[in-house]
């Protein structure tokens, strides 16, 4: 049976030129970079070449990049750093319902030492708007933390707008683009980025290793302590070949960033005008235009996404859905809440997410397979007959239909 990997918001597979490149610096390049003999002179001039790679994807300087251990460190690096470097200018941050938990969950912890958290709502789209941001700011606000791309539906947030009003303000922005780096254009400058987080498994590099932005002159405080290492914002001997590797899967990102693009958004655009013809009673998540290349987020009425996403797995293609089945617990994805959908619609939800690996033919495979999977589930499930008195006035007014 083919294996086909529609997961890539999940991670990604190492490229093989970065994968040749970490072994090198595992078997032979092996000293630390700390070490003042050759060894260590060989991988600390390594780690600083990949520091201008990554540097020069998101075009900032190689002096404002810091390596850690991925999108979650980062995050929490960002957001406290700031919060504890800048408590005596204030202790309000603003933030959007539908971020990363890395993010959310950080926040949480700050309100419990005294900051507060405004969590801006979204509209039916995902989308925060900017009168609601302006409207959060106070004297007290001293970060806006917003996600340039949503990892489940894939919108992209109105970043250039928010960098602009966060400068305006004087008021520190960081995003969480751990979707977004390496698979979409980014220039920290233009957009007025102070601090940005990645992830080098959701670009072909390896897991467990990312980088956090700094722009110059931003104060941080470390919430690692130990050596020296990373100009002492990252105490921790140096993941030389999770570095390395970072280096390389950012030049490549850099070299193929518009081939890549302009081939998954044709796979995307495919497999969402696919299943709005060959499937009823269904919703697209997310901005229709202004979302990732490479996302598709639909709900399917009357379906649960886990046994959705257990069809699709006997038939070969790895996807996932809205709502992360934790055992027993069947909480529906706090995004797709924020963006005012039902508990029932949430939970059938599927997210697709393409990667450069990917083919028409596969795209082809699952428009096949789907319908089919549905219509089957469908049949099974109570809810499904009161389908024919299905109402556009229902939560879902959105849906598409067959006439």
């Amino acid at each position: 049976m083919k294996r086909i990997y529609f997961d890539h918001s999940a991670t990604t597979p190492v490229d093989r030129e970065v994968a040749d490149l970490m072994l090198e610096y595992m078997t032979e390049k092996y000293g630390n970079p700390s070490s003042v003999h050759s060894f260590g002179r060989e991988t600390r001039k390594a780690v600083e070449e990949a520091r201008e790679k990554v540097a020069a994807l998101i075009n900032a300087a190689p002096n404002e990049i810091f390596f850690t251990s991925g999108g979650t460190e980062g995050d929490n690096l960002a957001i406290k750093g700031v919060a504890y470097a800048n408590r005596k200018k204030g202790n309000h941050i603003i933030t959007t319902a539908i971020e990363h938990h890395a993010v959310l969950h950080t926040c949480e912890y700050l309100e419990k030492q005294g900051f507060t958290v405004t969590y801006l709502p979204v509209d039916e789209h995902a989308m925060i708007r900017m009168d609601d941001l302006k409207n959060a700011i106070t004297d007290k606000t001293i970060l806006i933390s917003i996600m340039f791309a949503n990892n489940e539906v894939g919108t992209i947030q109105p970043v250039k707008e928010i960098g602009q009003l966060a400068k305006e303000k004087g008021i520190y922005f960081h995003t969480d683009a751990v979707q977004a780096v390496g698979n979409c254009p980014i220039d920290v400058k233009e957009l007025n980025i102070d601090l940005l987080t990645m992830s080098g498994h959701k670009f072909h590099a390896s897991k467990g290793v990312g980088a956090l932005y700094i722009r110059r002159g931003v104060k941080v405080e470390e919430i690692q302590h130990g050596g020296g290492h990373e100009r002492n914002i990252r105490a921790g001997t140096e993941n030389v070949p999770g570095i390395v590797g970072l280096g390389k899967a950012a030049e490549v990102a850099m070299r193929d960033m518009d081939k890549k693009v302009a081939h998954i958004k044709v796979l995307r655009d495919k497999i969402i005008a696919g299943i709005i013809e060959k499937v009823p009673h269904i919703k697209l998540n997310g901005h229709p235009e202004i979302r990732m290349p490479g996302n598709v987020n639909f709900s399917f009425l009357f379906i649960e996404g886990e046994s959705l996403l257990l069809n699709l797995d006997l038939k070969g293609i790895a996807a996932s859905s809205g709502s992360a089945c934790t055992s027993g617990s069947l909480d529906p994805s706090h995004v797709l809440l924020s963006m005012g959908l039902t508990h029932e619609v949430s939970h059938g939800s599927l997210r697709v997410s393409l990667g450069r690996g990917n083919t028409e033919e596969e795209v082809n495979y699952f428009l096949e397979v789907v319908p089919e999977i549905v219509e089957r589930l469908r049949s099974m499930s109570p809810l499904y007959g009161s389908a024919a008195d299905f109402k556009p006035s229902n939560p879902c007014s959105s849906c598409h239909h067959h006439h």
